[in-house]
C-alpha cells in the first residue's frame, strides 16, 4: 500500500494525537458550529493557514460535516487559472490520528471526467485540514484534490454532485481557501500600513468576496478573487458552490471571519491574512 506522509513541519498543526483531540474537542465546542443553531451538512469551506491562526474557525466549519459521510472530498487550492486538477495517488494519506484511506475508485472517475493529474507537491490547502477530517469523521474515506481558479473548477464540483447522488455514494466536500493576503510579505499593500489597512481588508476587501460566496454567483466569486486579490484558493471554493448548486443544498452561510491579527492580537501588523468559514 503507498501511503502519502505529512509534508507540513511541526508548527502548522499538532503532530500529536492528545494534543490535536484537545484542540479539536475545544474548538468544536466554543466554535461557530455545533450549539449555534447550525445544522449537519455537506458541503463547507475552511480556511487552511496554521492551526494557531485559524484552526479553530476551519474546525466549526468541518464539525459541521454529515457524520454519515463515507468519502470526503477536500478540494485545495494554489493552482493558477487553466491549471489541471491535482490528484493525491497514493493509496491512503497519514495523519496524526491514523492513515486516511483514499477512495481510489472515485479519484479514477473523476481523472477522466477532469482530466487531472497527479499532485506531487508539498502543499498546505489539503493537508492542514486532515487531522480535523479526521477526528470528525474518524470512519470516512479521502478524496484529495487542488483546483484551478477558474469557471472549470465550479463544473467540477457539479460533477462531484453527479457521482454522490447514485445509490451508494454518501459524499461531502469540504474546500480550503484563505481570504486576502495583505501587507508587504505578499506584496500587495493598496491601503498602506497601520489600522487603517486592517480595517479596509476586514470591512471592505473580504466582506466583498464573502457577499460574492453568499449570493451563489460564480462568477462574481471568479471576479473578486482576481480584482481584489481576496482568495488564494478560489477554484476550492467554485467547486463546493458548484456542488452545492447541484445538491440543492441553497446558499452559503457565513460561520465566522478573522484575520492573523486577530490571533495575534496585533492592531497594526504589517502583514495579515483574512479567514473564513461557511456552511451550505
Amino acid at each position: 500500500m503507498s501511503l502519502r506522509k505529512s509534508s507540513l513541519a511541526p508548527g502548522w498543526y499538532p503532530k500529536n494525537r492528545d494534543e490535536i483531540t484537545r484542540f479539536m474537542s475545544a474548538a468544536a465546542g466554543n466554535g461557530p458550529g455545533r450549539g449555534h443553531g447550525c445544522r449537519r451538512t455537506r458541503a463547507a469551506i475552511a480556511p487552511h493557514a496554521g492551526w494557531f491562526y485559524s484552526g479553530r474557525i476551519a474546525a466549526g466549519a468541518v464539525s459541521l460535516l454529515d457524520e454519515k459521510t463515507e468519502t470526503l472530498v477536500v478540494i485545495g487550492g494554489h493552482v493558477p487559472g487553466g491549471g489541471k486538477p491535482l490528484f493525491a495517488m497514493e493509496d491512503a494519506v497519514e495523519t496524526p490520528l491514523g492513515d486516511m484511506p483514499l477512495d481510489v475508485e472515485l479519484r479514477a472517475v473523476l481523472i477522466e471526467e477532469t482530466g487531472g493529474g497527479e499532485d506531487r507537491f508539498r502543499d498546505n490547502t489539503v493537508e492542514v485540514l486532515l487531522p480535523m477530517a479526521r477526528f470528525f469523521l474518524p470512519n470516512a474515506s479521502l478524496l484529495w484534490m487542488r483546483l484551478p481558479a477558474d469557471m472549470s473548477s465550479f463544473e467540477t464540483g457539479k460533477t462531484v454532485a453527479a457521482l454522490a447522488k447514485k445509490p451508494g455514494r454518501n459524499l461531502a466536500v469540504l474546500a480550503s481557501a484563505d481570504l486576502t493576503h495583505y501587507g508587504r510579505n505578499f506584496d500587495f499593500a493598496p491601503r498602506g500600513t497601520g489600522p487603517e489597512a486592517l480595517r479596509w481588508t476586514r470591512e471592505v476587501n473580504d466582506r466583498r468576496f464573502i457577499k460574492a460566496v453568499e449570493s451563489g454567483n460564480p462568477a462574481d466569486v471568479l471576479e473578486r478573487a482576481e480584482i481584489d486579490r481576496s482568495s488564494c484558493s478560489a477554484g476550492a471554493v467554485l467547486a463546493a458552490m458548484g456542488f452545492a448548486s447541484a445538491m440543492g443544498l441553497g446558499p452559503a452561510r457565513l460561520l465566522e471571519y478573522g484575520t492573523s491579527a486577530d490571533a495575534e492580537n496585533a492592531v497594526a501588523p504589517e502583514s495579515f491574512v483574512g479567514y473564513a468559514a461557511f456552511a451550505f
